[in-house]
């Protein structure tokens, strides 16, 4: 029973009865059947282990893909491996001349500099 504002004494009427069905994998919940006079309805259970598990390995192919493309488009020197040789003079063995790159391919701050390769003249 309950008191209105008025102080009139009210009486509710019970709840209907509702069911509680848990539907279980081996041990493990995995939802439960709610069952009442309107009906029924199934109420799955979120499993955070497997949901953390899940965006862990998410993270970690996207993580990898990542690596991936950045190796695989990472630019190679121009030039082999540059040593000290006795005497203090600079050794480029088994180097080529590096291949000149075209207006086109300048990088971002020679075009914003409007700066142009140093060419000697001869």
């Amino acid at each position: 029973m309950t008191t209105s504002i008025d102080g009139r004494v009210t009486a509710l009427a019970p709840p209907p009865p509702v069911s509680v069905t848990p539907v279980l994998d081996g041990e493990r919940p995995v939802g439960a059947w709610i069952a009442g006079p309107g009906g029924a309805s199934f109420r799955p259970v979120i499993d955070v282990t497997r949901l953390a598990g899940a965006a862990l390995a998410v993270a970690g192919a996207v993580t990898i893909a990542t690596v991936t493309v950045v190796v695989a488009t990472r630019r190679r020197p121009a030039i082999g491996a540059v040593t000290m040789g006795p005497g203090g003079w600079v050794s480029v063995k088994r180097s080529a001349v590096p291949p000149l790159r075209s207006a086109a391919s300048r990088p971002w701050w020679a075009r914003a500099l409007r700066a142009h390769r140093l060419v000697a003249e001869r």
